[in-house]
C-alpha cells in the first residue's frame, strides 16, 4: 500500500473516534506515527504538536504536518482530507438525528459518558506531550502544572504559554 494510502486510512478511522476533537485521539495518533509507521520520533512528534497548537487554526494541524513530513503537499492534503472529511460528515448526520431525540433518557446518558473519557484522552495527551519532550521531571511537573490551573482557574492559557517558554528559554524545562 503507498504511503498517501496509508496515511488516508490511518486518520479516517481515527476521524471516526476524535470525540472531542484530534486532541482525544492524539495517542492513537503519536502511536501510528511514531511506533508503527516511523514516520517520525518522538521528539518531531512532540515539536509538531507544540507547532499546531501555537499556529492559528484548529488543533488537528498536527496532522496535516505529519502527512507533509511523510509526503510532502499531497500528504498533508491527504492527512487533512482524511482527519476531517469523515467526522464532518457522520458528525453531519448524527446533529440531525440527535436534534429528533432531544431530552430522551439514553441521550443524556450517551452525552454523561462521553464527557469523562474524553476528559480521559486529552489528560492523555498531555503525558504524551511531556514524555516527548526533553527528560527529567521538569516537562511533567510543567504539564501538571499548567493542567491544574487551566482546570481550575479562569486564566488564559497563553499566559501559561509564556511563562512556560520563558521556562525553557532560561533554561529550566
Amino acid at each position: 500500500m503507498s504511503q498517501l494510502a496509508t496515511i488516508a486510512l490511518r486518520f479516517m478511522i481515527l476521524s471516526l473516534v476524535a470525540v472531542g476533537g484530534v486532541t482525544s485521539v492524539l495517542p492513537e495518533v503519536h502511536r501510528v506515527a511514531v511506533d508503527v509507521h516511523h514516520w517520525v520520533t518522538d521528539e518531531e512528534f512532540t515539536q509538531m504538536f507544540v507547532i499546531a497548537r501555537a499556529a492559528p487554526g484548529p488543533n488537528m494541524l498536527v496532522v496535516t504536518l505529519i502527512g507533509w513530513h511523510v509526503a510532502g503537499l499531497p500528504g498533508a492534503l491527504v492527512a487533512t482530507a482524511a482527519l476531517c472529511a469523515p467526522s464532518c460528515t457522520l458528525s453531519y448526520f448524527v446533529a440531525r438525528a440527535w436534534q429528533r431525540f432531544r431530552g430522551a433518557r439514553w441521550q443524556r446518558a450517551v452525552e454523561a459518558g462521553l464527557a469523562p473519557i474524553t476528559v480521559g484522552l486529552v489528560l492523555a495527551t498531555g503525558w504524551l506531550v511531556a514524555r516527548g519532550a526533553h527528560s527529567g521531571w521538569a516537562p511533567y511537573g510543567v504539564t501538571a502544572v499548567v493542567a491544574a490551573v487551566a482546570t481550575f482557574t479562569r486564566l488564559n492559557p497563553i499566559w501559561l504559554f509564556a511563562v512556560a517558554g520563558l521556562l525553557g528559554v532560561l533554561g529550566l524545562v
